[in-house]
């Protein structure tokens, strides 16, 4: 079993408790959906449900791939989705009074289009059904199939997101049959696609053994390949027996690396310890937005 490492001054993670924080719990519980706050066991989910806001995760709640950095259950053959899903989430969006809706996914291999018709399906409902409502789709690489990503494009989130994770030299190491090229295509289709329309966001964690010049490079990489929103966040590892921590990254760093982003063109980046790919997304795209 690996030895944790004592968690710095700078990591403390806010415990909510309160109605805001039950009522949300209760409501992804009787709706039956799933929320990455909770299985990827994301250390925001108090402040976030205590806000009265989560991230949904759609397809179900076992994920066809094992990356070594993730809570999320692997299953090689995963329950078919919910064909209650949709209405159920667009209930869930309506009783929450959301205004930005930010909807991930388990990667499903199993599935021709990887889940694709599962996004559109929602995407256009809430369009349909809570107009005006933001969307934010944080999505899998589709094992590179450009037709699934039209499909999620085309019904028109707000944003799209794919995660490229970590620099290219420990990708294919902690990355479950992802890779990094891939996930750049992935990143650049889908600017090209839309011809830029739709705002492209992408986020790494550090902390896992990359070096930091590597993430200059991967920054740079990201900037190349038309994303234009960024997050950066350290990596906790979930269990002892996920990948281990190399560092903690100090506050500093964070902030340099912010400086950087922008420097070379990001238009907006949220780089500290504890965020993630959608923590505080609507400040993020609201204050890209305003440019």
């Amino acid at each position: 079993m690996q030895k944790r490492l004592k968690l710095p001054p700078w990591i403390r993670v806010k415990v909510n408790c309160g109605a805001n924080r039950n009522k949300v719990a209760g409501l992804i519980d009787e709706l039956k959906l799933n929320s990455v706050c909770a299985s990827a066991h994301c250390p925001n989910l108090g402040e976030c449900w205590h806000r009265g806001t989560a991230t949904f995760m759609i397809l179900g709640d076992e994920c066809t791939r094992n990356c070594k950095f993730c809570a999320v259950t692997h299953n090689a053959n995963p329950a078919p989705p919910d064909p209650e899903e949709v209405g159920n989430l667009v209930e869930a969006v309506k009783r929450m009074k959301l205004k930005y809706v930010v909807i991930t996914c388990v990667t499903r291999d199993d599935l021709s289009d990887g889940g694709a018709s599962q996004f559109a399906a929602i995407i256009n409902a809430l369009h349909q059904e809570v107009p005006g409502t933001e969307i934010e789709v944080l999505s899998s690489d589709f094992n590179g199939n450009i037709d699934a990503l039209k499909t999620v494009l085309e019904a028109g989130p707000t944003v799209f997101n794919h995660n490229v994770e970590t620099v290219r030299r420990i990708a294919e190491q902690i990355r479950d049959k992802a890779t990094y090229d891939r996930s750049m295509r992935v990143l650049r289709n889908a600017y090209e696609l839309t011809n830029g329309r739709i705002p492209v966001k992408s986020g790494l964690m550090v902390g896992l053994g990359e070096k930091d010049e590597e993430v200059l490079e991967t920054l740079k990489e990201l900037k190349k390949n038309k994303v234009s929103i960024l997050t950066i966040g350290q990596y906790l590892p979930p269990s002892n027996s996920h990948w281990k921590l190399d560092r903690y990254v100090k506050p500093e760093k964070f902030d340099e690396w912010a400086r950087f982003a922008r420097k070379i063109g990001f238009d907006f980046v949220a780089s500290a310890p504890l965020v993630r790919s959608s923590y505080n997304a609507e400040k993020l795209f609201s204050k890209n937005n305003k440019g």
